[in-house]
């Protein structure tokens, strides 16, 4: 059932299977994008497709994870739920499973995309990149979780949401690539969320798996977000 509402809200899907795969081919349409760039030391089809990658994932976790569980809790969905054999937990559960399940068609519509229409090569390392998107996943879903256990309207849910994602992606290096910045904010972006998380699917492509202090900060950022939402979730 959850499944189901998923797929009748049609901006949830667009932003999270379309959109991505629309992007990818926009940019990959480009010619410039398919040579190789100096500042860049790559082609922008080949440096941009993790990071958009790691946009959906974003747009999944601090969009529609906590604007759907607010909304839910909001129009006490959830507490009618509590007297039922169903239960709130089941639905928050099976939320986390549908998100996790768009998270990994959308893996495959991206990279597949990228792949065949501008022949960007597939991670050569699977358990690696496995790594790398268990981490990133794992950990945005643990921060939308925590945003819908503090907020209270949906309203809320969404101005955090965008207050949230746009500083992110630009650590992540979606409007200026990552080795055109200041030192300074090249190193602070390596320990911010998406940030983070780029340069794990990096690591994962280059040398075949994320570095370790990387995935110390993907960790932690799950473990800190997660054990928050679990003692602060309400389900009224």
């Amino acid at each position: 059932m959850e499944f189901k509402l998923f797929l009748r809200d049609p901006a949830a899907y667009f932003w999270t299977l379309i959109f991505p795969v629309a992007l990818v081919v926009i940019i990959g349409s480009v010619p410039s994008s398919r040579e190789v760039s100096p500042e860049l030391g790559a082609r922008g089809i080949d440096y941009y497709t993790p990071i958009i990658l790691v946009m959906s994932f974003a747009l999944l976790a601090l969009f529609i994870t906590p604007t759907y569980l607010v909304g839910y809790r909001e129009k006490g969905i959830l507490r009618r739920l509590s007297i039922t054999p169903v239960g709130p937990a089941r639905v928050l559960l099976a939320q986390l499973a549908v998100q996790a399940v768009i998270a990994v068609v959308t893996t495959v519509l991206v990279l597949g995309t990228a792949a065949v229409a501008f022949d960007v090569k597939l991670p050569s390392n699977v358990l690696g990149f496995l790594l790398a998107f268990l981490l990133t996943v794992g950990m945005l879903l643990a921060i939308g979780l925590f945003m819908a256990s503090v907020l209270k309207t949906t309203k809320a849910a969404t101005s955090a949401g965008s207050a949230l994602f746009f500083p992110l992606m630009f650590f992540a290096g979606i409007y200026v690539p990552k080795e055109m910045l200041p030192d300074a904010l090249a190193t602070i972006g390596d320990f911010t969320p998406l940030g983070a998380a780029v340069l794990a699917f990096n690591d994962a492509a280059a040398t075949g798996m994320p570095s370790g202090i990387t995935v110390i900060v993907l960790a932690a950022y799950a473990v800190v977000f997660g054990v928050g939402a679990a003692r602060l979730f309400r389900w009224e």
